[in-house]
């Protein structure tokens, strides 16, 4: 799953906590940071798994302020681990 997520997401500890999380969950993919200010992030796992991220993503850590996401599902491509780039 491809996740793009909108509003105050960055500087705020997004990517540490969503990495943190997606590693506890034991999801594969990567997270990072956008020109554009939002946060993109590509989850694989198990499809539970993926949709507890999902929901997380909805509100973020503490101090984010999230305007939105959109999800766009994609087939699986062999992530190893999860990574913030």
């Amino acid at each position: 799953m491809r996740v793009l997520v909108r509003g105050r997401v960055q500087g705020v500890g997004f990517r540490v906590s969503a990495a943190s999380r997606a590693r506890a969950l034991g999801l594969a993919g990567w997270v990072r940071n956008r020109p554009d200010g939002a946060v993109e992030a590509v989850f694989e796992g198990p499809s539970e798994r993926v949709a507890s991220m999902v929901d997380w993503c909805r509100h973020g850590p503490a101090g984010a302020e999230v305007a939105g996401i959109e999800l766009e599902d994609e087939p699986p491509t062999g992530e190893n681990g999860f990574q913030i780039d």
